[in-house]
């Protein structure tokens, strides 16, 4: 009888095991969670798309892109507060970035691979953002009415010899406030008044319209020089469009300042989000951003300057010379730029 209850007590085990292996068999695996980087930019270039699409290959890490103006996506972030989904926030210049910065919407940036790449000057002193790309706020000058001998430095373009010559943007446009943020750091802010002063008096026209058509006007006879970023030259000469093409052709580059401080220098950069949910993820997205790689496809396919140092910059811009850069810690055009509005509207710079 025993012996009867002891089989009895041992198939029961037995069979209490087989049940427990196909529980286990069959119990559902634990869901992995899907690697993700949401990104805020403002740059809206296929050349970026592409990047991204590369990235989210190499690394199997999905990009989720939320595409807006800078100062939006910077609204957007303080309304979510530390719900906010962003990882990465992208924009151009350096007065925006610093923006997000004193809106306490970034992080510092600890990963060395970022630190070590970027040049001091173009990177936040707490290493709340990074350049991604550099972009020279020059001269395109009319072939044939100007000589390249009779230019020299922005602050020259307030002389008479170019009274109602000049073509420059408005005033609220971000890449004016930081050459003239650059200007008061450089030269204090009596001069950069009598600069925006000067400026206003030598304009050919009220400012109107995007670099593009500065270089437009200039071909069109409106006036023989404007102030531009050196990218949107090579977006002219690039285009589809025959006029713009005959636009670009009809200018030469300048690079002011060369004996002075040198070439304003602006940006398109990128800082990590305060509350980002995918930290980690966020500064994998940037070091790739600033690898050589992807600094490649910004240059050639974009015309914008690398801040990879190891990256050339593409055939056109090598075709316009090296020139000497203002290394201005470019903290300082977001610490001056309120400065700027006040003395552009002081100026009656419209």
């Amino acid at each position: 009888m025993i012996k009867r209850i002891a089989i009895f007590a041992l198939a029961m085990v037995a069979i209490s095991c087989g049940d427990n292996k196909k529980k286990e068999e069959t119990k559902e695996k634990p869901e992995v969670k899907e690697q993700v980087v949401n990104v805020y930019t403002h740059r809206h270039y296929p050349a970026d798309q592409d990047i991204f699409a590369k990235f989210e290959k190499e690394t199997g890490i999905k990009v989720n892109v939320v595409n807006a103006k800078a100062d939006e996506l910077i609204q957007k972030m303080i309304q979510e507060g530390e719900h906010s989904p962003a990882d990465v926030l992208i924009t151009a210049d350096a007065g925006r970035l610093v923006r997000a910065e004193d809106k306490d919407l970034l992080q510092p940036i600890v990963s060395e691979e970022i630190l070590k790449i970027v040049p001091a000057n173009l990177k936040d002193e707490d290493n709340k953002w990074v350049a991604l790309t550099k972009r020279a706020r020059v001269m395109a000058y009319a072939k044939d009415r100007v000589k390249p001998e009779e230019l020299s430095t922005y602050q020259d373009l307030i002389s008479d010899k170019w009274n109602k010559k000049v073509l420059v943007r408005s005033s609220n446009n971000i890449y004016n406030q930081s050459l003239l943020a650059s200007i008061i750091a450089n030269d204090g802010e009596e001069k950069a008044k009598a600069w925006a002063e000067g400026m206003v008096k030598n304009m050919a026209r009220n400012p109107k319209g995007n670099d593009r058509d500065q270089v437009k006007a200039v071909v069109n006879g409106e006036g023989d020089v404007a102030i531009v970023n050196t990218y949107y030259i090579g977006k002219l000469l690039n285009s589809s469009k025959p006029e713009e093409v005959k636009a670009g052709e009809g200018v030469a580059i300048f690079f002011p300042n060369q004996e002075t401080t040198g070439t304003h220098i602006n940006i398109s950069g990128a800082g990590v989000a305060k509350h980002a949910p995918n930290k980690e993820n966020a500064e994998k997205f940037i070091a790739y951003l600033i690898s050589k790689d992807a600094q490649e496809v910004f240059a050639k396919a974009n015309y914008e300057y690398p801040v990879n140092p190891e990256v050339q910059p593409s055939e056109l811009l090598q075709s316009w010379g090296e020139f000497k850069e203002d290394t201005l810690s470019l903290s300082k055009l977001g610490e001056n730029n309120k400065k700027a509005v006040i003395i552009f509207d002081e100026a009656q710079w419209k």
